[in-house]
This record gives structure tokens, sequence and C-alpha cells, in this order.
């Protein structure tokens, strides 16, 4: 298997900085109503099986060599016990209430971690890595674990299932189990417009095909080892991230709306998703490939943020809210008194709160796969 890249430590350097300000995705929530399963379904979900970037990284790269971390405080605040288990975020992901939903567990747990036992193997894990993306440029960029890389432990992981249940109730556990795939904010945000190799190559236009092109491969790679139900998150409102806003707006301190010419790259690459995840439905048999839009629900959450219950939508609760994330967001920074009030807990990860407020609305989505 290969293992993920490291660089000189000029170079880490730089390159973190530069994720520090513009990390992917990850949705939060504190004192929220349960997520329950209806118990009145029959389960049709044996697992939930994870791949991404920081969206649904619960931890993993708490156990690669790379310094995209979070297993500190804040993060974490308001998870169980207050531990910061290394997901981006104050508490739980989507990934987790989607879990929870479903029936199958209450959080997902990262592959890596040498402690899970075997239940949790069985119910599902996550192999995502924060940092990555689709772009094999990405993950380099930021020394984290690539999305072919994500693959090739999934395919330990059936063997480890294998091992256990026989290759018939393995092969039929994958057949029935929940594939989420969430990444591409790095890929745009790091690899596109920060870091200007592909810029250099690739119209944003081009790139964007280029991207796709990618998260097809790794969704043919996933049905090939047996994947059938498969939900595929398309991009937030990235013109929308605070720490983007501080960056490129001429106003950042007197105005901070969205910059719509960084959403309208999400836009345009979520439209162009939706038609390849169609087609790819259809030539690939037997499978169940659903479009999970977080762009509108979340969108929505940042310009009518009342609405929800929120005080402020373009600043983080951790620090000044405008640039602190990762380690600029430490045990000895500020954190405003009510996470429940923020959009965002850094600058670029949402809250506990929005991330339920998005799987909330996303809520069909999960009700068709338990109906398949």
């Amino acid at each position: 298997m290969r293992s993920h890249q490291t660089h000189s430590s000029s170079a880490v350097s730089f390159i973190f900085f530069l994720f520090l300000l513009f990390s992917p995705f990850s949705f939060s929530t504190s004192k929220l109503e349960p997520v329950k399963h209806n118990p009145k379904r029959k389960q049709s979900v044996s697992a939930i099986l994870v791949f991404g970037d920081s969206t649904v990284d619960p931890g993993n790269n708490n156990y690669i060599n790379t310094i995209f971390k979070s297993d500190f405080p804040p993060y974490g605040l308001d998870f169980k016990n207050k531990i910061p288990t290394g997901r981006f975020c104050n508490g739980r992901l989507a990934t987790d209430f989607i879990a929870s939903y479903l029936g199958v567990k209450e959080n997902v747990p990262p592959y890596l971690d040498p402690n899970l036992g075997v239940n949790e193997l069985i119910t599902g894990v996550s192999f995502a890595s924060a940092g990555s993306g689709y772009d094999p440029l990405t993950p380099t960029i930021t020394s984290v674990i690539d999305i072919p890389t994500q693959l090739e432990y999934f395919k330990e992981y059936k063997r480890k299932l294998e091992s256990k249940m026989g290759k018939e109730r393995m092969e039929k556990h994958i057949e029935e189990a929940l594939f989420v795939v969430s990444a591409g904010t790095n890929d745009f945000v790091i690899s596109y417009f920060i870091v200007p190799i592909r810029r250099k190559t690739f119209t944003i236009e081009a790139y964007q095909q280029f991207v796709i092109s990618n998260l097809k491969q790794f969704i043919q790679g996933l049905w090939k080892e047996g994947a059938r139900k498969i939900v595929v998150v398309g991009l937030p409102p990235i013109g929308c991230l605070p720490i983007v806003i501080t960056l490129f707006s001429g106003e950042a301190l007197t105005n901070r709306r969205c910059i719509d010419r960084f959403s309208a790259v999400a836009t345009n690459y979520n439209y162009l998703l939706q038609k390849e995840l169609g087609l790819m439905q259809m030539s690939l048999a037997g499978s169940k490939i659903l479009y999970l839009d977080v762009y509108n629900s979340l969108y929505e959450i940042i310009h009518d943020h009342h609405k929800f219950g929120f005080e402020e939508g373009s600043s983080g609760c951790c620090g000044s809210g405008y640039l602190e994330t990762s380690f600029l967001c430490n045990p000895k920074s500020y954190v405003c008194p009510n996470t429940s009030a923020y959009v965002f807990f850094d600058s670029i990860h949402p809250s506990e709160k929005t991330y339920f407020n998005v799987f909330k609305s996303q809520r069909r989505i999960y009700d068709s796969i338990i109906e398949l």
C-alpha cells in the first residue's frame, strides 16, 4: 500500500499555512434534538463507509505524519465528554448524524484508530483524511491520505471482514452498506486558486471536468469492490467561508458578504457533477448513486441565519473568527460563550449545529436509501 508523501519542513510550513487558510469543510451541533431512526422501517443499511476530506474525517489524521490535525481543544468542546477526536468541529459531523438516523451507530470512527473492535469495524468507519481531494496534487501539497489510498484501505477493510464473517456474508454486507463520498473543496481552493500550478494548465471549466473525472474513477473503483448505495456530496458555497471572505474581500472588516465568484465555481461544478452521477448510475449495474446538495442548505443557513437560531454567519466562534483554524484555534484561543449561535466554529468549518441543520435538510435522501 502506498504511503502518503512527506515534504521539506519549509515547504510543509508554507503549505500548512495555506491549508489553514483554505482547508475543507466540516459541519457541526451542541445541545440538539436527538436523531432517531424510525424503528418501524426495515433495516436496510448494514454499515456506513466514508471517504473524503475534513468534512467527514473523524480523526484519521491523528494517526499519520501530518500537521493537519484537530485533536486538541477547543475542538470537541461539545462532543461527548468534551473529547477532541480529530474532527474539525466542536462536536459531531454530518456523517455521525446520518449513521445514527439509519440506526447503524452513534458516531463513525476513524479507520486508522488501532483500538477499534470488531463490532465497530463491521458497522462502519471513515477512511477520510482532512486536506485530501480528488486531484492527486491536493494530498501531495497537504501531506495527507489521498483518495486512491483510501480505496486501498477499504480493500484492506474488506479482507478483515472476510476473515470474521466469510466471503459470502462479507460481500452481502458491503452490498447493503451506505457509502458516503465528500471532497473537492481543497481541490479548488488550494490546488487551483491558491497554488498556481493547476491554473497554468487548466481553465476553470477544464479543471472542473478534471476533478469530476477523478471522482468518477474513484466511484467506479468502489463499485468494482461491491459498493451499491453511494451518496456523493457536492461542494459548499466556498465564497462564504469566513477565511475566504477575510482574504479576498477588499473590505473584509466592514463588509463580510459572500464572494460570488468563488461560490459560482462550486455552483457550476455541482451542476456538472449531478449530470455525471446520473449517467454513472445508468452505466454501473445495480448501483444507486445519489447527489447530496449541501450548497443550497448551507447557503440558506448563512443568508438567513436568524431563521435557524444563529446570531453570526460570517465569522467563526474560535478566536477572532476571521483566520483561526487548526493549531491557530487552540487551547489558548478565545471561544465564544455559545457555540450554537455561530454557523461556523472556526474560520472554515461549520459548527455542530450547522451540521445538524444540513443533515435535517437532506433527510429525504437517507429515507430513500432506507427504502431501497
